[in-house]
């Protein structure tokens, strides 16, 4: 077991979204130890536990706009980690209130419910890296000033700085990692074309053809799924070096979006058989310009600080992306 694994032993944590992504992959990670583990999300029946399960697991529904929800979920918890949201930027800019409501509002309520309480669990909190806007140079550390030019990136940039007010001025614990292209095998009742690479993947293995929006030349930061539940359980693991901070987190080498197609297609001839076109079609009416960014992560200051480093490199987590997919028959 690993050094931040032991950490969590004994420990009751919650974790909301837990049939997401990340969320369900956590869960997976920590269902293994001697822990509580508070699962929380819309659909109990998406909750996917694989055994053998050393944890004692509790399922919770919840819907994260009820105004009391953390009066009820956050009784005797002593770890948060928080990836229920709202994630699509185009809804945030045609549903500014409501996108506040969820990414926002949210963790200013977990903030006064723990004052009113009086309780400080630690808490764990996804960013992303859009939140810096768009930049003319790259990689990009922590020291960017934030020009966020989406409503999205506005109330994830304004959520992470009360989990930072609740991790230095509080006497609570808190720190937010800012996320780049984050992909790799999921459960199965998790989105598996949630995000720009796993999209290409499902799409390839149906046979279709990978679009790029012009030319795809647009560089982007691709880092393994398994890499970002390590960063995530180190964070929380690390809060003497952690706490009150906010950290870029990717695999610190950036690929264009056609060199990442291009891999793609080139594995599933490899491992499939299957020809796969790459397709060049101009971008949607009204598209966002930070879907247009360039992107490299520096995560020097999260390897100073916890040890942390990717293990996977880009074509090995492709192979293993495609490989898992195969074996749930999403053909």
């Amino acid at each position: 077991m690993s050094k931040q694994l032991r950490y969590y032993k004994e420990k009751t944590i919650l974790i909301t979204g837990a049939a997401g992504f990340i969320g369900s992959s956590l869960v997976r990670v920590l269902s293994q130890i001697d822990c509580t583990l508070i699962c929380c999300c819309r659909d109990v029946e998406k909750l996917e536990i694989i055994p053998p399960v050393k944890a004692r697991v509790v399922n919770r529904e919840i819907d994260i706009r009820t105004p009391s929800i953390w009066e009820e979920i956050l009784e005797r918890v002593d770890v948060v980690f928080h990836f229920a949201a709202q994630t699509s930027s185009k809804f945030a800019n045609d549903n500014p209130c409501m996108d506040m409501d969820i990414n926002l509002a949210l963790i200013a309520r977990f903030v006064e419910t723990c004052q009113n309480k009086n309780i400080r669990p630690d808490i764990i909190f996804p960013g992303t890296v859009t939140q810096v806007g768009l930049t003319q140079t790259w990689p990009i550390d922590e020291m960017i000033q934030d020009v966020p030019i989406t409503v999205y990136d506005i109330n994830k940039l304004a959520a992470e700085k009360y989990v930072c007010y609740y991790g230095t001025q509080l006497g609570g614990r808190g720190v937010t990692l800012r996320l780049a292209n984050v992909y790799g095998p999921g459960t199965k009742s998790d989105r598996p074309d949630r995000g720009i690479l796993n999209m290409m993947v499902m799409r390839a293995l149906e046979g279709k053809p990978l679009t790029l929006y012009g030319d795809g030349n647009y560089v982007r930061d691709y880092v393994f799924i398994d890499d970002v539940v390590n960063a995530f359980l180190i964070a929380g693991a690390r809060f003497d070096s952690t706490n009150g901070k906010h950290y870029v987190l990717g695999s610190g080498v950036g690929h264009t979006i056609k060199e990442m197609a291009e891999i793609v297609r080139n594995l599933m001839a490899k491992i499939t058989g299957k020809n796969v076109d790459i397709q060049n079609v101009p971008p949607p009416h009204g598209l966002s310009q930070i879907e247009f960014r360039h992107f490299v992560a520096n995560t020097s200051r999260f390897r100073q600080d916890t040890g942390w480093s990717p293990q996977v490199k880009l074509e090995a987590g492709i192979k293993r992306t495609i490989d898992s997919f195969l074996r749930k028959g999403t053909q």
